[in-house]
């Protein structure tokens, strides 16, 4: 698990400010065009690097703001809000500088902090399809050279990203798996179609291809063979408890647009709104419960890794799992209680409705996540 982090309350409340800003101002603004046009959000992204917020996980001594999980999850649910393409842009990178500011070089590490540095993960490929923890991509060395080879099937960021986090088969041993940082501009890399995806469609998720792609050995994060470990200790924490940030951010969002729309449109005939209904207010009921539900349990799993609690394995795997499905259900019922308005985007309802969709086949996917809960529960080992 992650090691925890002192505490600053201070220091969380004024990068909240900060994202609440920039989130208000900038990224609501962009939201529409992004999901219209499938464009990268460029200038929420450049803000956020301008602020210091994508140096939020960078420990201070290398200029970053040396904060935690639940700084992170915070951040990313507020920019969710308003689009949650920007919001899984920043989720992956806040998943690999977890990585990086453990195993990284120091100069990554501040540029990442100095806001000129955007990382992802590269980890989803066509031969291991969801079960990412099993690349079948490999590593050779080749005169203190490591040559890598790989089909990354969806990287978020792809195209825009200075580096990825990136699995392979290990150099030698039977271990899963190594990891590497991967400068986003090395010859061999390519990306051969850009995302066209019924939702998130701002976050450039495309496939990555990698022909005898050269790095430098300490390039590595980590040892050989550690990059399950690492995974399983670090990545899979941070990116269930802020994939399951993306789906409650946009729940709190969609409902926004639906309070406005039920309060402000009323009958001629009565002049009663449509929140006068009975019906409509028991869906509204049933959708804010639906995003408590989810909101209580992610803060429950942040509590439960930042404090080492026996219970933490469990929680990350019930939190995205969980959002994921809150989100569909919830995004079902708004688009129901906003009627043809919402079905013809008269609401803005439309595009949340689409992200919702893609919280259950992110790997780990909502299916594969019931399966390692039903052995968890069941005291089985998960691999």
């Amino acid at each position: 698990m992650t090691e925890p982090r002192e505490r600053n309350p201070d220091a969380v409340e004024h990068v909240l400010a900060i994202t609440d800003r920039i989130a208000g101002e900038i990224t609501t603004k962009n939201a529409a065009e992004v999901d219209k046009l499938a464009r990268f959000p460029r200038e929420s992204m450049d803000e956020l690097a301008e602020r210091g917020i994508l140096g939020l996980l960078i420990a201070k001594e290398c200029g970053g703001l040396g904060l935690d999980l639940a700084a992170a999850a915070a951040v990313v649910q507020r920019l969710a809000r308003e689009c949650p393409s920007t919001a899984m842009i920043t989720a992956m990178h806040f998943c690999a500088t977890a990585v990086i500011d453990e195993y990284g070089s120091r100069r990554v590490r501040e540029a990442i902090a100095a806001g000129k540095h955007l990382s992802t993960l590269a980890f989803s490929e066509c031969g291991s399809r969801s079960q990412f923890w099993t690349p079948v991509s490999t590593a050779r060395e080749r005169d203190k050279v490591v040559e890598l080879n790989a089909h990354k099937s969806f990287s978020t960021s792809a195209s825009h990203a200075d580096s990825y986090v990136w699995s392979s088969k290990p150099l030698a041993g039977d271990e899963l798996s190594t990891l590497w940082l991967v400068p986003s501009d090395c010859d061999g890399l390519n990306i051969p179609t850009s995302f066209r995806g019924l939702g998130l469609r701002g976050n450039d998720s495309a496939p990555i291809v990698a022909d005898n792609v050269k790095i430098a050995m300490d390039n590595r994060l980590g040892a050989d063979g550690e990059g399950f470990a690492i995974m399983m200790g670090i990545v899979l924490p941070y990116f269930n408890v802020l994939a399951a940030n993306c789906s409650i951010g946009l729940m709190k969002g969609a409902m926004a647009r639906v309070i406005d729309h039920i309060s402000g449109v009323r009958y001629t005939h009565s002049d009663a709104a449509l929140s006068a209904l009975p019906t409509i207010r028991a869906y509204v009921a049933r959708m804010q419960i639906k995003i408590d539900m989810a909101d209580m349990l992610q803060k429950d799993a942040i509590d439960a890794v930042l404090s080492g609690h026996e219970n933490a394995t469990l929680r990350i795997l019930e939190t995205k799992a969980a959002a994921g499905e809150c989100a569909t259900e919830v995004l079902g019922m708004a688009m129901r209680v906003c009627g043809g308005a919402a079905y013809s985007n008269g609401v803005g309802l439309e595009r949340y409705f689409r992200d919702s969709q893609a919280a259950t086949i992110m790997s780990p996917t909502t299916d594969i996540l019931y399966d390692f809960l039903g052995k968890a529960v069941l005291r089985m080992p998960l691999f």
